[in-house]
């Protein structure tokens, strides 16, 4: 039944340009699918292995300026020496924005997780703040407040199709689309493996998982790499898509959104964050199409959280899993009734 549901959901999603119109409806869709891979990436850390990032922005910024500078090309200064980079394809940009944001995610998981408690969500949080400011500062790489700006967009080359422009809705929509199903896939292959099966593990119980052999710090560093590359993904996805990057991009308010997606829709759970995202990522587009003040779609926002939160303290996926189990249950044949046996006689005797 999951399976018939998920095709079901994934050639829906795959024909929607077919027959929507709309295309500021699409463009909702992108960023909303941008997030949802964020999301996404967030969810490895914070639901497989219990670890909370508040400065999981970072590496999304990161990933959009890098992909942006080195398909743009720059030149600046290192102690009065000129360093330039030419222009570079944007495929390849985008491929060292994902393995820069994975390195930046290695530092930060070896330093973090020497250490335990609230550590990781301070050190998270810091770096996020210094990257904001290089980014507002370093005026002759970022351009700072100014922004980079006219981002070259994606171009890629498919047999017997030729050149394809990633330019427009529609375009971007199939390239975020796939990107979220690449990610999906990843994560989904990462967690049923050992390496994933070591971070439920320590998720659950860590001095139980150390006392067996778990190398607590390999696996926490492990998710972490993985987290912020494709956090880094979803940033140059970002970047060349809206093709104007400015420090803006590392506002914490992003980071909280994430956290909003994972939380609600189901931490721990592969389609947790793509159902909060999709919730959350399009509520406030169908609250303005009810003609609501601004101050009062944050109120419903806000509102709908906590009643999630409330009601649904595990997240929606795993309550509509929980429904459906109770519902296959009832529906399903009543449970035999076990043989009564005799003062004295085995089981094997009762049975007829």
């Amino acid at each position: 039944m999951s399976r018939a549901v998920t095709l079901a959901w994934v050639v829906f999603l795959f024909t929607l340009p077919l027959w929507m119109n709309d295309l500021y409806i699409l463009h909702v869709l992108i960023i909303a699918g941008i997030f949802i891979i964020a999301a996404m990436s967030l969810n490895l850390l914070l639901g497989y292995t219990g670890q909370l990032s508040l400065g999981h922005v970072a590496f999304f910024g990161i990933g959009a300026y890098v992909s942006s500078l080195v398909s743009l090309g720059f030149e600046i200064h290192v102690f009065d020496m000129p360093v330039s980079l030419a222009p570079k394809p944007v495929w390849f940009s985008m491929i060292l924005a994902v393995v820069f944001a994975g390195l930046c995610g290695y530092m930060i998981g070896k330093i973090s997780f020497k250490v335990r408690g609230a550590y990781f969500v301070i050190v998270s949080v810091s770096f996020a703040e210094v990257t904001r400011l290089v980014a507002l500062n370093w005026v002759e790489l970022t351009q700072g407040p100014m922004a980079l700006n006219n981002i070259p967009f994606l171009k890629l080359w498919l047999p017997g199709v030729g050149d394809i422009d990633i330019l427009g809705k529609v375009p971007n929509y199939y390239l975020v689309l796939t990107v979220a199903v690449v990610t999906y896939v990843i994560i989904r292959r990462l967690v049923h493996s050992r390496a994933g099966r070591a971070m439920i593990a320590l998720r659950e119980n860590e001095p139980l998982a150390t006392s067996v052999g778990i190398d607590v710090t390999r696996f926490l560093v492990l998710a972490t790499v993985v987290s912020a590359a494709l956090a880094g993904l979803a940033g140059a996805v970002y970047a060349h898509y809206v093709r104007i990057v400015d420090p803006d991009v590392f506002l914490f308010i992003y980071t909280v959104t994430m956290v909003i997606m994972v939380v609600t829709g189901g931490k721990g759970t592969l389609a947790g964050p793509i159902v909060g995202g999709l919730i959350f990522g399009l509520l406030p587009e169908v609250l303005r199409g009810f003609e609501v003040k601004p101050e009062i779609q944050w109120v419903v926002y806000g509102v709908l959280m906590i009643l999630i939160v409330y009601f649904l303290p595990e997240g929606i996926v795993p309550a509509l899993r929980d429904a459906w189990r109770r519902a296959r249950g009832r529906s399903g044949p009543p449970p035999a009734e076990p043989a009564a046996v005799a003062p004295g006689a085995t089981p094997a005797e009762a049975r007829p």
